[in-house]
């Protein structure tokens, strides 16, 4: 087997985008996932969902610039940017250096951000030979792609739209996959089917620029702790990136159907948005001050709760904002190692998740309070929400499918309850934001009594700890939230109680599962990246500080060399699994590194 080959089987994977399109590309420079004309869409690259092996003849779903004969790769972000800088060497000392990114820029007074990727290759020393295979997939490699060619573009017709390959490479040695000596820069610039207006190698140059330019403007624009600034400014990059801009929707991840552990059959499309990920994904951003996010968001889930028209609001959409997400698999693709089924779609649509409430209120809150905002929010905004509060009131001690999105069987969750509960408690703060005084008692009353229902429904004398449902004693590290959301103090006996509840029967060693009964596939696996996050915040707020920083410390030697973590970690082995980049788990780095860092002035 190739070295290149086993490298790219693990997820040692580097994101790129603009916030409409984006790629993941591997440790040999591989595009391997990319969709089109969305996140959502159609795999244009898809073989992070395919165990060909890496120079099968059958091999699709990459675009690869190789240097012949390579012996060394090395891949770096441009600082704070997400382009990545692939260098290729050989032993007799020739090189190349790769810059792969997708254009995003203020042009002629908007956001100049196209479905389209752009790779500059320049030769470094020595006199390299290069291949560039282009190999795209469509309608999820089920059918074959037509192509044309032209004199300086490759034509590709995709089940949702055709691309253009456009180069000053030579066209004719990349259609029949030869090598060829690179002696001066070569541009791609992959993109719609339209003809390229400028100058490809100043254009794409200028691209490059003005991209790198606006990206470090939006980093300069954060503020950041002092401490671990690498890591939360590439979490910030990348949780951007799982923005959809044009709607303002969030998604869970970038990818589909990468299990949670070995042949788990936990398989599944997280490309949508998630209310609960969302609101995390905007809380975290917001400690760092990126309010552009939050903004973008809030007009997503003001155009969700409109359409709701008060009633069930789901606990997904698509970036548009449809609702219908059904689930289907993509049997032309073997799945990750091989690991499949490929998952299109996620029925969890249709479930039941009452959390969803309070997470639409407490990511709206803020536009009731924060004078920085271009449009703040006003008494016909705080009317429509308080639609939702009373859904959280009328479903708070009702069955659901939980957090976690069980999906046979349902129980009244406590996380579900406080997260309703949520939902009143920040309504009244908003009412009192407006001076809307009786409205502000009126959620202040059904709060205070939602607390109580909770406490007495879900607390365990036996066990000295809260449940994590109503019916019997279970154990979900999800009611390490209780700190976050303001329900419990730190202090708490209760919490404190729970707390060492958790940890005897959830954490393994340096890791928290997010439950550990069985469930509808068998007992869990895989420890929660997120659940890990959630501990060390609890560690900290219950005094146990060094603890919790000796524990965030280790987290971070767990990301992958881009910087960035998966969903799931095997507690024995340290291996990642299950959908990247997770933003779940970026923002547990976020909200760590702002918790636990030293402030700024002990640094001068």
């Amino acid at each position: 087997m190739h070295d290149h080959d086993r490298n790219s089987r693990d997820l040692n994977l580097w994101p790129i985008g603009n916030c409409q399109a984006s790629a993941l590309i591997d440790s040999a420079g591989r595009f391997v996932w990319a969709c089109v004309p969305r996140v959502d869409g159609d795999p244009v690259f898809s073989a992070l969902l395919d165990d060909a092996a890496w120079d099968a003849p059958e091999a699709t779903g990459f675009w690869v610039i190789e240097l012949e004969g390579c012996t060394t790769v090395e891949q770096r972000y441009l600082r704070n940017t997400p382009i990545l800088l692939t260098r290729q060497s050989d032993a007799a000392g020739n090189a190349i250096e790769t810059y792969d990114f997708c254009p995003r820029f203020r042009h002629k007074g908007r956001m100049y951000r196209p479905v389209a990727f752009a790779r500059v290759v320049r030769p470094v020393s020595g006199s390299p030979r290069i291949r560039v295979r282009l190999r795209p997939t469509t309608a999820w490699n089920s059918e074959a792609v037509p192509v044309s060619y032209g004199s300086n573009h490759i034509r590709m017709v995709l089940s949702y739209m055709a691309m253009r390959l456009t180069t000053d490479a030579p066209i004719g040695l990349i259609n029949q996959e030869s090598w060829f000596r690179l002696e001066q820069d070569a541009h791609f610039f992959l993109g719609p089917d339209e003809s390229f207006s400028d100058a490809l190698r100043p254009a794409v140059q200028r691209m490059m620029d003005d991209t790198i330019l606006e990206w470090r403007l939006w980093v300069r624009g954060l503020a950041i702790p002092p401490e671990w600034q690498e890591a939360v400014i590439r979490s910030a990059i990348t949780l951007k990136l799982c923005q959809h801009e044009e709607t303002g929707a969030i998604v869970a991840a970038l990818t589909t159907s990468i299990p949670e552990h070995a042949d788990s059959g936990r398989n599944w499309d997280y490309r949508y948005c998630w209310v609960r990920d969302a609101y995390y994904t905007v809380e975290a951003l917001n400690r760092l001050g990126a309010l552009d996010v939050l903004e973008s968001y809030l007009v997503y889930l003001r155009n969700i709760v409109d359409g709701a028209k008060g009633g069930h609001i789901q606990p997904l959409y698509d970036v548009r904002g449809n609702a219908r997400l059904d689930e289907w698999e993509a049997e032309a693709l073997p799945g990750y190692r091989g690991m499949g089924p490929v998952r299109v779609g996620n029925a969890a649509y249709e479930q039941v998740q009452h959390d969803a409430y309070g997470q639409i209120v407490l990511s709206s809150v803020q536009g009731f309070i924060d004078h920085r905002l271009l449009r703040m929010a006003g008494q016909a905004d705080f009317e429509a929400l308080e639609a939702v509060g009373e859904r959280a009131w009328a479903v708070h001690d009702k069955p659901d499918a939980g957090l976690w999105e069980l999906r046979n069987r349902t129980h009244v969750h406590s996380y579900s309850a406080v997260m309703c509960w949520a939902a009143c408690d920040r309504l009244a703060h908003a009412a009192g934001a407006l001076g809307l005084a009786a409205r502000e008692a009126y959620w202040t009353e059904r709060a205070t009594a939602m607390r109580k229902d909770i406490l007495q429904s879900a607390w365990r004398p036996e066990s000295n700890a809260l449940s994590a449902n109503f019916e019997d004693d279970a154990r979900d590290a999800s009611l390490l939230q209780l700190l976050d959301l303001r329900f419990l103090a730190a202090d708490d006996p209760q919490f404190l109680g729970t707390l060492a509840a958790l940890e005897t029967d959830l954490r393994r060693g340096s890791n928290m599962l997010r439950y550990s009964a069985p469930d509808d596939f068998g007992a869990p696996v895989t420890a929660f990246n997120v659940c890990t996050f959630w501990l060390i915040e609890a560690l900290h707020r219950t005094g146990r500080r060094e603890e919790a920083r000796a524990l965030f410390e280790e987290m971070l030697t767990r990301c992958t060399p881009a910087g960035l973590l998966s969903e799931d970690i095997d507690p024995e082995s340290g291996e990642l699994w299950g959908n990247y980049p997770q933003t779940y788990s970026l923002v547990g780095i976020i909200n760590c590194a702002v918790l636990l860092s030293k402030p700024w002035s002990e640094c001068r």
